[in-house]
């Protein structure tokens, strides 16, 4: 029997208590990326309980190169697509590079936008303990905020590339504490991402809040993957944490084949997938 949830059940609104009840209670936290409506009503139906508006959007639907080209009303854009679509998972919307590093009060201003344009109920903003003043300000300001420590995209270029983080024993003190003081700051729930098992595993117990991995092992209190890796949906090669759980590629070019032969076959549209005139009116046009 299938788990899917139907339109008889009732609605559930997933709030950052709610993930910490689930923390609390030892249940796993599901989470995916979104970023039209289609996607973000099938995720939201399919009882996941947080849809994240990343800024993988600029890698996975936008073609750039990274996640750095991407800008506030690109996001914004996406956004109110999948805000239109989720009625049930807490929406949280990544924060885009440049929109919370030259000041605090620009951050708060574009966090601001993303609340209110965007029906963001939380953002996501990268960085560790250096970002704890800023998580506490948005937090003052009545924003919720995710952060994001381990491999931060927006930092690719800092860091060398797309390389695991928290390898040796120091860097593993900094990622301790940059969980600490992000928690201290008011953050609802933390992503880690490319880090060891190992690691992720003591940030998660040390922690309050709900952690959320990505390529940080099992044992965080949630996971989250992005929805393009997640059905195969993408052109490069996948992660070393990626599982595909479809091939949508594989069946996209298939359907596009078999398309193309349909229609330089003419066996579409057939006469039945055609509008007819009635029949006075065939005879009509017939008599002329």
């Amino acid at each position: 029997m299938s788990s899917r949830p139907t339109s008889s059940l009732p609605l559930r609104k997933i709030t950052h208590f709610s993930l910490r009840e689930k923390k609390q209670r030892g249940e796993p936290i599901t989470a995916l990326t979104a970023y039209d409506y289609p996607t973000a009503r099938l995720i939201d139906e399919a009882a996941i309980d947080l849809v994240l508006v990343g800024d993988s959007v600029a890698m996975a639907v936008l073609g750039y190169d990274s996640t750095l080209p991407l800008t506030m009303d690109e996001i914004l854009h996406h956004a109110k697509a999948v805000r239109r679509a989720v009625k049930s998972a807490l929406l949280v919307v990544d924060m885009p590079y440049g929109s919370y590093h030259t000041s605090d009060d620009d951050a708060v201003r574009n966090a601001l936008r993303l609340v209110q344009e965007g029906g963001a109920e939380a953002v996501k903003l990268e960085g560790g303990a250096h970002r704890a003043p800023l998580v506490e300000r948005l937090t003052r300001a009545e924003i919720q905020v995710v952060g994001h420590i381990g491999l931060i995209p927006q930092s690719v270029n800092r860091m060398g590339g797309y390389k695991v983080q928290g390898r040796a024993a120091h860097e593993i003190t900094q990622l301790m504490n940059d969980a600490a003081a992000l928690e201290a700051a008011g953050a609802i729930a933390l992503v880690l991402e490319g880090i060891p098992r190992e690691v992720a595993t003591r940030i998660t117990a040390a922690a309050s809040i709900p952690t959320i991995g990505i390529g940080a092992g099992p044992d965080c209190d949630g996971q989250i993957l992005v929805f393009h890796d997640l059905v195969r949906l993408g052109f490069g090669p996948a992660a070393k944490f990626v599982r595909p759980f479809a091939d949508a590629g594989s069946e996209i070019r298939d359907a596009l084949d078999l398309y193309r032969e349909a229609v330089e076959s003419r066996t579409f549209p057939s006469d039945a997938e055609s509008y007819h005139l009635a029949a006075a009116v065939r005879t009509e046009l017939a008599s002329v």
